[in-house]
């Protein structure tokens, strides 16, 4: 599975392409949907570009996404850099679920954060999936001793070392120390390390995910010309491994 992600953190004026705004997520998912990707993961944001867990922009933003995407797998982040407070996350989290066509199928909530296991409680309580981030081999010893939150739909393997030349190492640690579990595990990279990683999991034959997110250039470092770009490129990865002999 590859999944889009299509903003993240990123100020608004990171890359002249990068979607904020509900409208352009909305395109950016589209035309990854016609790269046949199933799954998106957004960042909302209010009126003034700020990431937001505001039930009232982030359904206007899934709402959006569904309108243009209707078989889209629609995910947004729980982050704790949005707010602190793991209460008001939780709180946030729970009204998502009377969302309607607004409502996420599933929300990223990271083992290393404060309050973790009561934010994917309110999620599953609200019928929305959780994807478990691992940042670290720590992180992942806790998921293993904590136990799989029940509703949980992947495990994030995040390779967070930007240096090319130990990323894929670092990705391949959190790989050992989650062991087996029994949900799919996505491996990814971010910044210099992203392609790496990404090429590393499609050896590996797990799930992976490219989009503005986590690289903002292509494979030969030009700046990417949107998320459906950085896609196409992905897919033109997979084929040449495939005529190297892998499979992918």
């Amino acid at each position: 599975m590859l999944q889009a992600v299509l903003n993240g953190s990123w100020p608004a004026d990171a890359h002249p392409l990068l979607p904020v705004t509900p409208r352009h997520l909305a395109r950016d998912a589209r035309a990854v949907s016609e790269l046949k990707v199933g799954s998106v993961h957004v960042h909302p944001r209010d009126p003034s570009g700020l990431e937001t867990l505001d039930p009232v922009f982030v359904g206007d933003t899934v709402a959006a996404i569904r309108a243009q995407a209707p078989s889209m797998e629609i995910g947004v982040t729980t982050g704790r850099w949005i707010e602190r407070d793991p209460r008001k996350r939780i709180e946030a989290v729970l009204a998502w679920g009377h969302l309607g066509v607004g409502k996420p199928d599933v929300c990223s909530v990271n083992v290393h954060e404060m309050g973790w296991v009561d934010v994917c409680a309110a999620a599953r309580s609200v019928g929305i999936g959780i994807e478990l981030g691992v940042w670290t081999s720590g992180d992942a010893v806790t998921l293993r001793t904590n136990g799989l939150p029940p509703g949980t739909t992947r495990v994030l393997a995040e390779s967070t070392v930007t240096d090319p030349s130990t990323a894929v190492a670092e990705g391949l640690r959190i790989l050992r120390a989650l062991g087996s579990v029994p949900v799919p595990i996505l491996l990814h990279g971010e910044d210099t390390g992203a392609w790496p990683v990404l090429e590393q999991a499609m050896l590996l034959g797990v799930d992976t995910r490219i989009g503005f997110e986590d690289v903002l250039v292509t494979r030969k470092g030009l700046l990417a010309a949107g998320n459906n770009h950085l896609v196409s490129e992905v897919l033109k990865l997979r084929q040449d491994l495939q005529l190297s002999g892998y499979r992918i």
